[in-house]
């Protein structure tokens, strides 16, 4: 669920933070997560990244259709593939006070669709540009 949802009244959209804008239900998956039942879950829930967690919920990586699609280019059995081989290790992460701003620019320098969002390491959310404008656009519903 995105936590924008829950807002009642329009307010300026600058000053709307990551932990307003994120989902905070994340589908996850461990390091030992084989990549057939990843792409399964990534392409049924529409999902363009899967955050890779410990079992502590500390955020160890990020599998995205990118990582997948190198693996079945490479001829690899998705079968026999783990998360921990083709996740992007140490992936961009996003912290619950950045402001709309500051997270757009982050999406729009660094060419990225979906950002982990975490608290000490632990994974608490996840922020895609979709969710930017979703929160942008209920902020300023009656802003003027």
């Amino acid at each position: 669920m995105r936590r924008i949802d829950l807002l009642t009244q329009a307010c300026d959209p600058k000053t709307l933070t990551v932990g307003q804008l994120m989902q905070d239900a994340v589908f996850t998956c461990t390091p030992r997560t084989d990549a057939l039942t990843i792409g399964r879950l990534m392409t049924k829930q529409n999902f363009g990244g899967l955050p890779v967690v410990g079992d502590d919920g500390t955020l160890l990586g990020l599998v995205t259709e990118y990582d997948l699609l190198q693996a079945m280019i490479d001829g690899r059995d998705l079968r026999k593939v783990f998360a921990s081989e083709i996740m992007t290790t140490a992936p961009l992460t996003a912290r619950e006070e950045m402001l709309l701003d500051e997270v757009a620019n982050l999406f729009q320098d660094r060419y990225v669709t979906r950002l982990p969002v975490v608290r000490e390491k632990k994974l608490v959310g996840l922020v895609a540009r979709r969710d930017l404008l979703h929160g942008y656009m209920k902020a300023s519903e009656y802003w003027s």
